[in-house]
């Protein structure tokens, strides 16, 4: 089964978000969300999609004062919404805020941009940010496809993973990725999912933003 905090449809993402940020406050009432462009023709077909453009900015998360306190900062697109994941070290929630090394710190919802997904950044304790990922990546159940990349994020050196999981509800196959940085304070992961492989890459110039903008703090 697919890792409980991966997004399995519209409802369930929004009942695993309100647990890990909101506490025990009683949900809110599920948001109108309106569709935002997703790909079309060739680039639309699986495995045929160029390098993304980065989304335009609106602000920065991971720096003082941001939604989140973070051991790096980032560039977010317009309209996508931080927040802290709550008590993240809590035992009682480690299988929705654990996998492998890492654990997440801070998800931004993409659907006031409207988009189903978020991105989600996990930190991990020191060490090669490779291993960090591979193992992050190993924890999750049921990917295949797996191709890991040295790359750069802003101005640091990292590792980039695509990968495929397969959705039990959509029973499909979806894209995955993530980047991870090694800094003075641990290693970041940061990973976008989405609904289905379209939303994915959909999202991925908000991906591309945050890794191109990424700095140590």
């Amino acid at each position: 089964m697919e890792h409980p905090i991966r997004i399995m449809a519209p409802a369930a993402a929004l009942l695993v978000s309100g647990v890990l940020t909101a506490g025990c406050a009683a949900p809110e009432p599920l948001p109108e969300v309106t569709q935002g462009a997703r790909p079309s023709g060739p680039a639309a077909s699986k495995g045929t999609q160029g390098p993304a453009a980065a989304a335009p900015s609106s602000a920065t998360l991971g720096g003082a004062g941001s939604a989140c306190a973070l051991p790096v900062s980032f560039a977010l697109a317009a309209k996508w919404e931080p927040e802290a994941i709550e008590d993240p070290e809590n035992p009682e929630f480690a299988a929705l805020t654990r996998q492998g090394p890492a654990t997440v710190r801070c998800e931004v919802d993409a659907k006031p941009a409207g988009h189903v997904g978020y991105l989600r950044v996990w930190t991990a304790g020191k060490g090669p940010a490779r291993a960090a990922l591979e193992g992050f990546v190993k924890a999750e159940e049921k990917s295949t496809g797996v191709t890991y990349r040295e790359t750069k994020a802003g101005a640091l050196p990292a590792t980039e993973v695509t990968y495929t999981v397969t959705d039990e509800l959509l029973e499909e196959p979806k894209e995955e990725r993530a980047f991870a940085v090694a800094t003075p304070k641990g290693t970041v992961i940061v990973h976008l999912g989405g609904l289905d492989t379209a939303e994915h890459r959909a999202m991925l110039p908000a991906y591309e933003l945050a890794k191109t903008t990424a700095k140590a703090l």
